[in-house]
């Protein structure tokens, strides 16, 4: 196990090097200038040198680069010219509330996916497994910024029963958690269905039934576990997803995550917040996916991670 985590760790080491060395680049030949941005077109010859040998803009890129990588292994990213500020330190003071909501709509997703994947998987074929197709099938159809605004229209300003925007209580998170969470709830729900189906048609599920378990012991205790392992998959590989969809998401119910705060500096050029949130987002992923795997061990022991039978 220490090996397999060790050589996954030294993978994760050159993917963040190449995912660092990616945001470097693409900040860089994104049109925009960001000293005319701060300074205003107005400002002098004498002001735009001063603020761009201050960024370090003014020095050619290989040096820029090396230096930037060099300040990387050291997970610091310079100042924030927007916010006079360390860049990960406000990037660690909106982590909090991208995680709030990622963890509710990850919560959200799994347990109503499993559980319409099962009734749906359990009766393939059925009036319920049709009804629960189709409603994924919707799911999945509408885009995430006009789920929030109807949930918005409906839940905050018709019936007033939750904030429209905003943060400060949990009712605040309601809201932007289901939106993000319901095309994933429907990822998450057809992989069960289809696993749950493939499972039921298994002889060992025969032999349970003849054993005397109920219709129900026999979908938790056997096909249940045997059909996690695609969908403990899709919920690593879709961290990412999740993460982008955070952006949408936050913008949309003015949440104070890592989403709000990449659009801002993406719209200012502030380099140094692009490049501390894009490099941890990258790395929350990377240790997603690495958790992922260690579960399979777990949920399925005959599984090993280093390719052994």
């Amino acid at each position: 196990m220490i090996r397999v985590v060790a050589k996954r760790l030294l993978v994760g080491v050159l993917v963040m090097w190449g995912a660092a060395s990616l945001i470097f680049l693409i900040v860089r030949v994104a049109p925009g200038d960001p000293v005319t941005i701060l300074l205003g077109p107005d400002a002098s010859r004498e002001q735009v040198s001063e603020l761009t040998a201050k960024l370090g803009l003014d020095r050619p890129v290989l040096t820029q680069y090396l230096g930037y990588l060099a300040d990387v292994a050291r997970l610091h990213f310079g100042d924030s010219y927007r916010f006079d500020r360390p860049a990960m330190a406000e990037v660690f003071e909106r982590l909090p509330a991208t995680a709030d909501l990622m963890l509710a709509s990850t919560l959200i997703a799994v347990l109503f996916g499993l559980l319409l994947g099962l009734l749906a998987g359990g009766r393939p074929g059925g009036a319920l497994d049709r009804l629960v197709t189709a409603g994924t099938i919707a799911l999945q159809s509408f885009p995430t910024f006009w789920v929030g605004i109807m949930l918005i229209l409906v839940f905050a300003l018709a019936l007033r029963l939750l904030p429209s925007a905003g943060a400060g209580s949990p009712l605040h998170l309601v809201l932007p958690a289901i939106t993000l969470a319901l095309p994933f709830t429907a990822i998450v729900a057809r992989l069960t269905r289809t696993s749950v189906a493939e499972t039921m048609g298994e002889p060992y599920i025969q032999t349970a039934r003849s054993k005397g378990l109920t219709e129900r012991q026999v979908l938790l205790g056997h096909a249940l576990r045997n059909s996690l392992i695609p969908v403990v998959t899709i919920v690593g590989l879709h961290m990412g997803g999740l993460m982008g969809g955070a952006v949408v998401v936050e913008n949309v119910f003015a949440w104070p995550g890592l989403g709000t705060l990449v659009v801002d500096a993406v719209s200012n050029r502030d380099y140094a917040v692009v490049q501390a949130a894009t490099f941890l987002i990258a790395g929350i992923v990377m240790v997603f996916n690495l958790v992922a795997d260690l579960l399979y061990s777990q949920i399925d022991p005959r599984i090993k991670l280093d390719g052994a039978a």
